[in-house]
């Protein structure tokens, strides 16, 4: 079985606002070459406000590889080279200041190498263990199923970011210019919802399991995902649009109208040099002075409201605790060029389908079915956590010291917290239970995910098998949990 893939065109090799708009960047280039001539060495800052076209770097180089890498039949390999001064530094940058650094590697995909890519850390709370915080998020707290520990004395435990052009412009691998290597083996669950998500026809990124090692190490099973680029962005949908991915620390509230202000909170992936925030400032200062009763009557012109529901219902039958509302403001905005609304795109779905299995549409899904003060889990205000979880919980945490308890989103609380809207939530919501659980749909997925995974040295196909039973007892509580909402056409 193939993995469920984003609809990719061989007319988006060339993005659509390009061929719609080609005159634009061109009159564009003539100017700033006018300019350039009349005022030499006068620095010229343009504002830009508009949205003419998406630009995307060009791909000369696509390296083809031996075998789709998405391709769930075969079994794959990756490998990393990295020098012992180049990993240091990698590792040394980020315990003094945090700074993810790229460097140098070589990289083996499927038999296929390939020099002189880009490598660096990725991931903001699985990477706290590197500076000596003892935690981490990314899994949960120590003692919950799918712990990831990272230790820099086994390369293969980081979260790892490769960029193929980072070095050497114009190349990609198999039409992507980035791969993200996740942590922690054997990750069943983020497996598992980046199929639901696929299979619910809603968009997601595509994944592949891969015997993995760095320097000639003992393998490990990991998890390889397509990170988002600019040619992810302009072929995900069949509509021209921009794609921006908030950050860890976005607060997703107006702070006015420079875009300057807002970027340390949104990356625009594939319109970085064409100040395309506006879309996102004008929502947010609409939203901002909007009323119950405006944000009732007109949230639908900014927002793809069908679409947003079922990104909030599929969080919570997922139970994710951290999806855009989370502590790590994990999502990206799609921004429609057609239909000028936005909408979201799920990213960074480890943290499901580990968690409470009761939930209902109504309830919130944190940590642990949920935290009370200090980060405790509720009903434990006044009682020790279970053993290896924290007395207080580390920055970022739900009752961390970072952007306070939890993280949030309005856009998401108000939209929950409105009557306008609760029918067609919990109209989704059900359709998509049924879907889901109600029609066997998660246990299929559980049965293809598992057959696509490899041992290795680290994990054996006991211990996978574990992990397999293990999911497949959490979808049945949680199948059970959703009888009441799940309704026999």
């Amino acid at each position: 079985m193939t993995a469920p893939t984003p609809r990719r065109r061989l007319r988006h090799r060339i993005p659509t606002s390009l061929r719609r708009h080609w005159k634009l960047p061109v009159a564009f280039i003539a100017f700033v070459a006018i300019v350039a001539t009349a005022f030499g060495a006068i620095r010229v800052r343009p504002y830009i406000t508009g949205d003419p076209t998406i630009i995307s770097s060009e791909i000369t180089q696509n390296v083809a590889g031996t075998v789709d890498l998405f391709d769930t039949s075969a079994t794959h390999e990756l490998s990393l080279e990295i020098g012992d001064a180049e990993y240091d530094d990698m590792i040394s940058a980020y315990e003094k200041d945090g700074d993810k650094e790229w460097v140098v590697a070589d990289v083996v995909i499927d038999g296929t190498r390939i020099d002189d890519v880009g490598v660096r850390l990725k991931g903001n709370s699985t990477l706290r263990g590197l500076q000596g915080e003892g935690f981490d998020q990314a899994q949960g707290p120590p003692g919950m199923e799918g712990t990831v520990q990272v230790d820099p004395e086994d390369p293969t435990s980081l979260p790892l970011l490769i960029r193929f052009d980072e070095y050497v412009d114009g190349r990609a691998y198999q039409g992507m210019t980035e791969l993200s290597v996740r942590p922690g083996s054997p990750v069943i669950n983020e497996a598992m919802a980046l199929s639901l998500t696929a299979e619910t026809d809603q968009p997601t990124q595509r994944y592949a399991y891969t015997v993995y090692s760095v320097n000639d190490s003992a393998t490990a099973t990991r998890l390889v995902l397509e990170h988002p680029d600019e040619q992810y962005a302009n072929s995900l949908f069949d509509s021209p649009g921009y794609l921006y991915k908030a950050d860890a620390s976005s607060r997703f509230e107006y702070v006015g109208d420079d875009q300057s202000d807002y970027a340390d909170q949104f990356e625009e992936i594939n319109a970085a040099d064409s100040g395309t925030l506006q879309p996102i400032i004008s929502f947010l200062k609409w939203m901002d002075s909007a009323d119950d009763a405006e944000f009732d009557a007109h949230l639908a012109d900014w927002v793809d409201v069908e679409s947003f529901a079922r990104y909030v219902a599929t969080q919570n039958l997922l139970v994710n605790f951290d999806d855009m509302a989370g502590p790590g403001q994990n999502y990206y905005l799609w921004y429609d060029l057609d239909t000028k609304k936005l909408s979201v795109v799920s990213w960074d779905l480890n943290m499901a389908m580990q968690g409470d299995t009761s939930a209902g549409p109504d309830d919130s899904i944190s940590m642990m079915g949920g935290m009370g003060p200090g980060g405790r889990p509720q009903g434990m205000a006044d009682a020790t956590p279970p053993e290896g979880m924290p007395q207080a919980m580390p920055p970022g945490m739900p009752g961390g010291e970072s952007r306070g308890p939890g993280g949030g989103n309005t856009l998401k609380t108000r939209f929950l917290d409105s009557d306008a809207f609760t029918e067609i939530y919990h109209r989704v919501y059900q359709e998509l239970s049924e879907q889901i659980y109600g029609n066997g749909l998660a246990l299929e997925v559980l049965d293809e995910v598992a057959a696509s995974m490899p041992t290795s040295d680290g994990l054996t196909a006991e211990a996978l098998q574990e992990s397999v039973d293990s999911m497949r007892s959490w979808i049945g509580e949680r199948t059970q949990a959703q009888v009441q909402w799940i309704q026999p056409r």
